[in-house]
């Protein structure tokens, strides 16, 4: 793909990494503001590959902020944050060592289950952007999975089922990681985020089904009982974690990685928990749109307000 700007010409080109999704993107130079034709054919690759990958992008918080404007409007880092970087309120700081102070466990980020980002919200970010800052020697790396190709992977009749569920989405699923007495325990108890979101939501731009199902949040099928809702996610989180449907990606400085956030959930490391390392990441994120279901059926917030941008 070439795109022509009003300086120079640009070969854009999209590498497909794994069988269903992540493609590594050259061919762009981040630091620079992207033009309307190059803004376009990276919206449009991020829909085909759900996670795009760049290397040596060596941009600062205001020129990531910058560049995830060209996915929507930025939001606030995180509901629950108040550690952004002065004067950058839109950028997360994801740090392994702030983790165990706010958390009361170790940790190399939020979760170390599949998630999908802040699906407690009734309108869960769209796109999200994350940028290496201190990267790890060994280890560390972060995985994705395509939520449609685990849809696509189905049978026909757990289609049908699914379909028409509906699943409640709160912070930390059905198995927290945080400690209930901790600082971001005490947050969550105090201003709680709960959503109900279809089980198989369509993705408003390309029209796909996407399985909206993720251990990290969604935390019970509506409806069902304990016994039964814990039995078909059980089912449904296994198909979502394929390994089939899986990237990973080994993080280095200038490292960005960029996932369409309706349509993919990511796995933090485990890896580097016990090890005495510094793992620093930089996430902003993009208002997202409710979710619809198959029937053309809203989310419903249970608990809060949407999360809306600048």
């Amino acid at each position: 793909m070439t795109i022509t700007d009003n300086i120079t010409a640009t070969t854009l080109d999209f590498a497909s990494v794994a069988g269903h999704i992540g493609a590594g993107v050259s061919g762009i130079d981040l630091t620079a503001p992207l033009d309307v034709e190059l803004a376009e054919a990276v919206v449009e690759g991020l829909h085909r590959y759900k996670v795009l990958f760049f290397r040596d992008q060596h941009v600062d918080h205001a020129q990531q902020i910058a560049f995830a404007r060209t996915f929507g409007p930025v939001t606030a880092s995180h509901p629950y944050d108040d550690d952004a970087p002065a004067d950058f309120p839109e950028i997360l700081k994801i740090d392994n060592r702030d983790y165990e102070r706010k958390f009361g466990v170790k940790a190399a980020s939020y979760t170390n289950e599949w998630h999908t980002d802040v699906t407690a919200l009734v309108n869960p970010p769209a796109v999200s952007i994350l940028r290496a800052g201190n990267t790890p020697v060994r280890g560390g790396d972060t995985s994705w999975t395509n939520l449609v190709a685990a849809y696509a992977g189905l049978p026909d009749s757990i289609k049908d089922l699914v379909d028409g569920l509906r699943a409640e989405h709160r912070f930390g699923g059905r198995h927290p990681v945080f400690e209930e007495g901790s600082i971001y325990g005490e947050k969550v108890a105090k201003t709680p985020l709960v959503s109900e979101h279809p089980v198989v939501r369509v993705h408003p731009a390309t029209g796909e089904k996407i399985l909206f199902v993720q251990p990290g949040f969604t935390s019970r099928i509506v409806g069902y009982s304990r016994r039964q809702s814990d039995a078909l996610l059980d089912l449904l989180f296994d198909e979502v974690t394929n390994s089939a449907y899986t990237v990973r990606f080994r993080w280095r400085e200038g490292s960005i990685a960029v996932w369409d956030n309706r349509a993919t959930a990511h796995l933090a490391p485990g890896d580097v928990n016990h090890l005495d390392v510094a793992r620093v990441l930089y996430r902003t994120t993009i208002e997202g749109d409710i979710p619809v279901g198959v029937d053309g059926a809203p989310s419903v917030a249970i608990s809060g307000a949407q999360f809306t941008g600048s």
